[in-house]
């Protein structure tokens, strides 16, 4: 587990640089830890208590990666003051609903989930997070050069790491 964490890390700091940042907040209140997301789509903001009960549970199984998802996932790790991540939102928000009922995506705000952007070595941000059912994730940080390049990573990477045909 800690070779795939290096391995996260050092790919987090090399890819340096994508988006995200806006979208429909969980309305749950902090107490409960399940995670709903809209049909349509949608970005959802997670704590650290939704990320360990519906992601992964990094405290019981600090070394081996175990997804707790029922879909692949998109994890944006954001910032507020963080302009990347301010272009990036509104575009993996429309792509969030274009995969709705396919792949989930979910929002960490490393201000305030210092812990969780920590585990993943976060340095630089927009960093995203591509979780598939099987096998471990993939972190990859940066956003092209326009907002239509921007969407086609996402896109690219959606086929390429989550919606991959066996």
């Amino acid at each position: 587990m800690r070779k795939l964490l290096a391995m996260i890390a050092l790919a987090a700091i090399a890819t340096a640089g994508c988006a995200n940042g806006n979208t429909s907040e969980n309305k749950e209140s902090s107490k409960k830890t399940t995670v709903a997301q809209d049909k349509e789509g949608g970005t959802t903001l997670i704590s650290k208590d939704q990320f360990l009960s519906n992601v992964w549970n990094y405290q019981d199984s600090p070394d081996e990666w175990k997804f707790l998802g029922d879909k692949p996932a998109i994890i944006d790790f954001y910032a507020d003051w963080c302009g990347p991540c301010r272009i990036a939102s509104p575009i993996l928000d429309e792509v969030s609903q274009e995969y709705a009922g396919k792949v989930d995506v979910y929002k960490i705000d490393t201000q305030k989930e210092r812990e969780l952007a920590s585990v993943f070595g976060i340095q630089s941000i927009p960093a995203f997070l591509y979780i598939p059912l099987e096998g471990k994730p993939v972190m990859m940080a940066g956003i092209g050069r326009s907002n239509a390049e921007t969407k086609q990573m996402f896109v690219d990477n959606i086929k390429k790491y989550l919606l991959t045909e066996k």
